[in-house]
C-alpha cells in the first residue's frame, strides 16, 4: 500500500505526473494516494471500456470541490450519474445533433471572418485572445444568449478563467471562481427573464432549451443550475481557443501541414488534422472517478471507493495505437475509423450512455472550419516564446501565439521579426 501522497507532485510535475508514476511500478495498473485517497491508474482501450462501465466506476463522486467551482460548476451534469446523468445529458444531446453543430459552426467562421477583416489595422495579433473573443461571440449568438460588442471581451475573458483554473491552486483557480460567480448570476437572470417572458429567443436555442428543461421528477431546473449548464454548452466551446492555438502552432512547426491544408478540396485532411491536433497536444492528463465496489482489474483488486484514474495523456501517444506517436502526422487519420475507445482527448465510449464529452463535434466541427482559414492567411510569425510547459494544466502556447498580417501597420508593441528562429521547434513533448 503507497504511503506518501502524490498531490504536491502532481501540482509540481503536470503532465509528467503520471509518466513518472508508471517509470516506477511494474504490473498493469499504478497504486498511489492522491488528495488523501488511495487511487489506481488505468490506460489503454479497455481500461476505457472498464472506465465508463457505470458499474464500474462512477464519475461525480470523484470531483473534488476546486473543479466544481471552477470548471463543471456545483449541481452540474458532470456531478450526476445513472439515470440522473442520462436524463440531464439528454438535453446537451439535443442541441447537439448535426444541425445544431453546423449552425454553431457557421455562426463562428462569420465572425471569424469578420474579425480577421480588422487584423491588418492591428498591427499584431495574440491568437489566442482573439479565437476566445470570435468563438465566445459565435458561441452565444448559437445559443440565443443576448452579448454586445462591449461585453464580449470581458465575457470571453471569464469563460477562459473557467477552464484555465481547474488545474492550478493559485491565482488562476481564484480567477475562475469568482469568474463563475458572475456568470451564473448573470445566465440565471436570463433564464429567469425567458420564463416570465420578458426575453425571447428562439425556442430551439440553448438558452430556451435550459430554462424549459425538466428534470425526471418533472420540475424545471433552478435558475442557477439551468445557468450551470448553459456555461457548460458556452465554456468547452470557448476552450477550442487551446485546439485553435495548438494547431496554429503545428502549421507554424510543421509547415507542410499548411499546404496539405490549403490544397485540401473535400475537407478530409482538415478532419483528420482536427484529431491529430486533440491527440497530438496536451490538453486534459487524465479523468478520475470512484470504484462503485470491490472489482478486479487484470488480476488485480480495487476496492469500493477507490480512486479510478483513466490515463488519457498516455493513450493518445501509445505506440500501440499510433506508430511514432511523438510526430506530428495527420495523415495517421486519414481513412481512419476512431473508434470509441481509442482516440479519448475528451473522454471515451458512448456519449449517450456516459460522461464522454458530448460537445466533442463542437471541437472537431470548429477546427475543421477555422484550421484551413487559418492556413490560408498570409501573415507572419515574429520571435516569442512558442514552448508549451508540461508543468502547467491546462497547457498553452507561452506566448498566445502572436502573428503579424500581412499589410499590417507597424505597431510600437509588436515583437521583432525573426527568420532563423522561426521554424525552431519547442519541445512539445519532454516527457
Amino acid at each position: 500500500m503507497p504511503l506518501l501522497d502524490t498531490t504536491l507532485l502532481l501540482l509540481l510535475e503536470g503532465y509528467a505526473w503520471l509518466p513518472a508514476r508508471w517509470r516506477e511500478t511494474q504490473g498493469e495498473m499504478v497504486h498511489t494516494r492522491l488528495m488523501g485517497q488511495r487511487a489506481v491508474v488505468l490506460r489503454g482501450p479497455d481500461a476505457v471500456r472498464f472506465f465508463y462501465d457505470d458499474n464500474h466506476v462512477q464519475r461525480a463522486p470523484a470531483l473534488p470541490e476546486p473543479i466544481k467551482s471552477t470548471l463543471f460548476g456545483h449541481g452540474a451534469v458532470h456531478t450526476l450519474d445513472q439515470a440522473a446523468h442520462r436524463a440531464r445529458k439528454g438535453m446537451f444531446l439535443s442541441l447537439m445533433t448535426p444541425e445544431s453543430v453546423a449552425a454553431l459552426v457557421g455562426e463562428t467562421t462569420a465572425a471569424w471572418d469578420a474579425a480577421v477583416a480588422t487584423w491588418p489595422d492591428r498591427g499584431h495579433v495574440v491568437l489566442f485572445d482573439e479565437a476566445a473573443r470570435v468563438i465566445t461571440r459565435g458561441a452565444c449568438r448559437w445559443a440565443g444568449i443576448p452579448l454586445t460588442e462591449e461585453e464580449t471581451g470581458p465575457l470571453a475573458a471569464d469563460l477562459v478563467a473557467l477552464v484555465d483554473g481547474f488545474g492550478s491552486p493559485g491565482p488562476r483557480h481564484w480567477r475562475g471562481r469568482a469568474a463563475r460567480t458572475r456568470r451564473e448570476a448573470w445566465l440565471a437572470g436570463l433564464v429567469e427573464d425567458v420564463r416570465r417572458g420578458a426575453l425571447r429567443v428562439p425556442d430551439t436555442s440553448a438558452l430556451a432549451v435550459a430554462a424549459r428543461h425538466r428534470e425526471p421528477d418533472g420540475e424545471p431546473l433552478a435558475p442557477r443550475i439551468a445557468a450551470v449548464e448553459l456555461l457548460n454548452l458556452v465554456r468547452p466551446t470557448v476552450a477550442v481557443s487551446w485546439f485553435l492555438t495548438f494547431a496554429a502552432h503545428a502549421l507554424h512547426c510543421w509547415p507542410v501541414t499548411r499546404v496539405r491544408l490549403t490544397e485540401d478540396a473535400d475537407g478530409t485532411y482538415a478532419e483528420a488534422f482536427a484529431h491529430e491536433v486533440r491527440r497530438f497536444y496536451p490538453f486534459a492528463p487524465f479523468v478520475a472517478g470512484k470504484a462503485v465496489k470491490d472489482l478486479t482489474w487484470k488480476g488485480e483488486p480495487i476496492l469500493a471507493d477507490w480512486l479510478v484514474l483513466l490515463d488519457i495523456w498516455d493513450q493518445n501517444h501509445d505506440p500501440a495505437l499510433w506508430p511514432n506517436p511523438c510526430a506530428f502526422d495527420p495523415r495517421r487519420f486519414v481513412g481512419r475509423e476512431i473508434g470509441p475507445y481509442d482516440l479519448i482527448p475528451q473522454g471515451g465510449g458512448d456519449p449517450a450512455a456516459g460522461h464522454r464529452c458530448p460537445g466533442e463535434p463542437v471541437t472537431v466541427g470548429l477546427l475543421e472550419a477555422l484550421a484551413p482559414r487559418l492556413a490560408r492567411l498570409d501573415y507572419s510569425v515574429p520571435e516569442q516564446d512558442l514552448t508549451i510547459s508540461p508543468y502547467r494544466i491546462p497547457a498553452r502556447v507561452a506566448s498566445g501565439f502572436v502573428l503579424r498580417p500581412a499589410g499590417a501597420r507597424p505597431a510600437g508593441a509588436a515583437p521583432r521579426e525573426t527568420v532563423g528562429a522561426e521554424r525552431r521547434r519547442p519541445s512539445v513533448h519532454p516527457l
